[in-house]
């Protein structure tokens, strides 16, 4: 056990250093940055969004929903720090949880790889695009993302009350591109206690739909769990346990893409950045322990309840009517 402390504390130096040698400006003046606007101490809003954090990490898990989408909005609407630094961490939040999961999804078959890599080369190579695309916006008028993402979290408010997922997709025929691809495979069902074979169609409009959610995953820094779910398992077909899996493993090679753009631009700050990842890991640890005695029907409800109410603050925010505080 001492090991492993004496491991994860050196792992938190060596993030700190890294992230500070990248933006070694922002950094030295990353207390200025979180005390914008406020008359607090310095140390006082890292450790509200610690706390915060926490708690997210806790809701994300009984909702099944990733912590990415929560954090942009909410933080970027209750938060003293502007919406570029908010993003930059929020890829990096999700890509903690992804990088966690990933090789345990693929040591139980529960990831594809033949599945996730054509799919992650489209949604990585246009998440670079879109945080390009987001980063300029924010340079012309930051106003600009946080109308849309307020559009954008509302969407996804939307997407997550009426899309119905299916366990067990039933797939007749498999097309030729995804036939050609592989995108087929097995996977041992611990429920059912049964091997289950699987294989996907609609190759071509799934495919297209990655190009958007990569644009939206880099310039928004939401990760895209809420929409490669959906995606892979109501278009394509696959069941829900290998595109809920695929999915984690994909936001380890999109969300990196996009991070390193935040990274090079600087919008990635130790300040902001630890604090939120160990809360949202800490979270996440208690969300798996109470999950079994949780109700996540009324969680997820809740967590709908939220994104349209974030969505909305960013609007406003966006809009400067300030009919929500």
């Amino acid at each position: 056990m001492e090991n492993f402390k004496l491991k994860f504390f050196c792992f938190a130096a060596a993030v700190m250093t890294v992230l500070m040698n990248v933006s070694p400006v922002l950094a030295e003046n990353a207390a200025d940055i979180a005390v914008a606007a406020s008359t607090k101490p310095w140390w006082v809003w890292p450790l509200i969004l610690l706390v915060f954090c926490f708690v997210l990490g806790v809701v994300a898990v009984l909702a099944g929903v990733g912590g990415g989408v929560l954090y942009v909005p909410l933080v970027s609407g209750f938060f003293p720090f502007h919406i570029d630094f908010v993003r930059g961490v929020g890829l990096m939040v999700a890509l903690a949880g992804a990088l966690a999961a990933g090789p345990g999804l693929l040591r139980r078959n529960l990831a594809n790889l033949r599945l996730a890599l054509p799919v992650a080369l489209i949604a990585s190579t246009f998440a670079i695009v879109g945080a390009l695309l987001g980063l300029h916006l924010s340079n012309l008028n930051p106003n600009i993302i946080q109308v849309l993402l307020g559009v954008t979290i509302t969407g996804i408010g939307f997407l997550l009350l009426f899309s119905k997922n299916t366990e067990k997709p039933v797939v007749t025929k498999q097309d030729a591109i995804s036939m050609a691809l592989g995108f087929n495979g097995c996977y041992w069902d611990d429920g059912a206690k049964e091997i289950v074979d699987w294989k996907t169609h609609r190759t071509i409009p799934g495919l297209l739909l990655f190009i958007l959610i990569g644009m939206l995953a880099g310039m928004f820094g939401l990760g895209a769990g809420w929409a490669n779910v959906p995606v892979l398992n109501l278009l394509m077909g696959a069941p829900m346990k290998i595109a809920v899996g695929t999915s984690k493993f994909l936001l380890s090679i999109t969300d990196t893409s996009a991070a390193w753009i935040y990274l090079n631009k600087g919008c990635v700050i130790p300040l902001i950045a630890v604090p939120s990842i160990v809360g949202l890991m800490l979270g996440s640890l208690v969300g798996v322990r109470l999950l079994a005695v949780a109700k996540p029907k009324m969680i997820r409800i809740m967590v709908i309840c939220v994104l349209f109410f974030a969505g909305l603050k960013a609007i406003d925010k966006g809009l400067g009517l300030g009919l929500l505080g």
